[in-house]
């Protein structure tokens, strides 16, 4: 009897991944047949997707509030197609709050559930650890500390290393990237990342580009390099930079980068960090993207009082269980970069933390020691690891 394989990933990433691990579960028995919610690079498996990916992606809690009833209608779907044609077990792919939900649902039906990426519930809502007790067989997690967390909690659980740190190069080539991008080789570049929303950059923008005109006083040739996701994104930033002007920045796009000579091409904003001196970057997978790039960093963050306010209510905590926010910091253990949140991210403070992080060599040559430990903890064969705990998984229910 084939192999059935029910899959739902809801970001890029996810999709990236989970095509890989259908590769390796259909390496292991070419008759696997897969099915759910997936993007192009599930699709190109021949895993049959069931509703658009981009239908999961939501952006904050605005955005999930007025796409509720198209999340249930899909939800819905999802579950009645999943009960009728159980698969031999059920990965879902991040999107806990989509996911988990299902995972429930289908292992109270006796379909064994794999999940992969945990929720932080280090950081906020550790609570939710009961519902992952109930609706998970087995999870994947992206950091070794996760571990003790769910073996602590009963829950079967194997770490399979994070894949950014096999898709960014342990030695980056920061010459090669100045190259991709047009910029100077012995210029001093600051990379000025203020998030992939609407709402982080509208916030944090303002605060960065404060902070970059103090910079220029005490470098007139310091440049400035910004990294947009789309024209959207970019024309928010645009109106922006009116209002605050900057000498010397350039903001890039996927258009503006040459393709690299050797390998696939990679996200403008990788060749950005790559090519930077240093990064001021807003709390969140980039800060880890950063990390593997070895750059120092500032990582600074700022939550509107009604944002606080609905975080509270739905976490009941006021902060995070951790002192850290930033992810190196997180997985370090030490604030081995500056976190500057909320009142803190003043253009004063974020500019004397970036200008340190721009011209102290010594400092630059400790992170980046610390950083290669870090990357190397993190490098693992993900998708190979991951297909066989799916594997075995399946083989235990059948």
């Amino acid at each position: 009897m084939s192999r059935r394989i029910g899959m739902v990933a809801g970001e890029p990433s996810g999709d990236l991944l989970a095509g890989r691990i259908i590769q390796g579960l259909r390496e292991q028995d070419a008759s696997t047949s897969c099915y759910g919610i997936g993007g192009p690079h599930m699709q190109a498996q021949g895993c049959e997707s069931w509703h658009p990916m981009h239908a999961l992606t939501v952006f904050g809690y605005v955005d999930a509030l007025k796409r509720i009833p198209s999340l249930l209608a899909i939800y819905g779907d999802v579950k009645k197609r999943m009960l009728a044609e159980p698969p031999s077990v059920f990965v879902g792919i991040d999107a806990p709050d989509f996911n988990l939900k299902l995972e429930l649902q289908l292992r109270q039906a006796g379909i064994p559930t794999v999940h992969f990426v945990g929720p932080s519930i280090w950081a906020w809502r550790y609570d939710r650890i009961h519902k992952i007790r109930q609706a998970v067989s087995h999870m994947l997690v992206l950091f070794p500390f996760e571990v003790d967390i769910y073996r602590k909690e009963g829950i079967p659980v194997t770490y399979v290393g994070h894949p950014l740190a096999a898709a960014i190069p342990m030695e980056p080539d920061r010459a090669a990237a100045r190259a991709r991008l047009g910029l100077d080789r012995d210029a001093r570049v600051l990379a000025m990342l203020p998030g992939s929303r609407s709402s982080e950059i509208r916030i944090l923008a303002p605060r960065f580009l404060a902070a970059v005109q103090q910079l220029q006083h005490r470098d007139p040739d310091l440049q400035c390099v910004v990294p947009m996701v789309n024209a959207t994104r970019r024309a928010e930033f645009e109106a922006i930079l009116r209002q605050h002007p900057v000498r010397n920045l350039r903001i890039v796009t996927a258009d503006d980068v040459a393709p690299p000579e050797r390998g696939p091409a990679v996200p403008v904003a990788w060749s950005v960090m790559e090519a930077a001196t240093a990064v001021l970057v807003a709390s969140g997978t980039a800060t880890l993207e950063t990390a593997l790039y070895k750059r120092p960093m500032v990582i600074s963050y700022v939550l509107t009082p009604w944002m606080r306010r609905i975080m509270s209510w739905k976490s009941g905590q006021q902060r995070p269980y951790l002192p850290w926010v930033g992810l190196p910091n997180v997985l370090l253990r030490d604030f081995a970069v500056p976190e500057l949140l909320q009142e803190d991210a003043t253009p004063d403070k974020l500019a004397e933390a970036t200008w340190r992080a721009l011209t102290d060599d010594a400092n630059a040559a400790r992170i980046e020691a610390r950083f290669k430990g870090l990357h190397a903890d993190l490098l693992r064969d993900t998708p190979a690891l991951a297909a066989q705990v799916i594997s075995e998984v399946a083989g235990g229910a059948s």
